[in-house]
């Protein structure tokens, strides 16, 4: 497989990465997230430009994250500092099936080391048995599942033990 390399804040990739996943996911009666929510100047309404993350092979851009030093929606109760949140963990359908997934969360797993935080963070839907499951595989624990907005979620970290907390 060829290597990684990672891009901060490319916004129109991070979209194009994410349209192309919430496109195949509709297509195969698993819909994630609103076409119109992915757009660039959407997506900069609800996160900072600096927090994405565009994974490459080559040319193609093959993944895309957002990682967040605070997260009031899900984590309200959690102090500044401890953790750092990841949404809109994405790969694109012509890179899937290559065990990119694990490999984009292994870096926001370095870099919430890196930025010191002692927890790396997420939600996902309760009835997304694959997502769960990747993230299980990945070393996350469930932490707890409660209703967000009308929504099922369970809430994951991943302790960082080498991180100070």
């Amino acid at each position: 497989m060829q290597s990684l390399t990672f891009t901060r804040g490319d916004l129109a990739a991070a979209s194009a990465v994410l349209t192309a996943t919430a496109a195949r996911l509709t297509e195969r009666g698993e819909a994630l997230w609103p076409l119109p929510s992915l757009t660039p100047e959407r997506l900069l309404r609800h996160y900072p430009a600096e927090g994405w993350r565009v994974a490459w092979q080559g040319a193609a851009a093959v993944g895309t994250f957002v990682l967040l030093g605070t997260d009031p929606l899900f984590w309200p109760d959690d102090p500044p500092g401890e953790a750092l949140y990841l949404h809109k963990l994405g790969i694109h359908p012509r890179a899937q099936g290559r065990g990119l997934a694990p490999l984009l969360l292994a870096e926001a797993a370095r870099e919430t080391r890196e930025a010191g935080a002692a927890f790396l963070r997420l939600d996902t839907a309760a009835d997304r048995p694959k997502l769960r499951a990747l993230y299980g595989a990945a070393g996350f624990r469930a932490v707890d599942e409660r209703e967000i907005r009308g929504f099922q979620v369970v809430r994951y970290e991943l302790p960082l033990a080498d991180s100070p907390a």
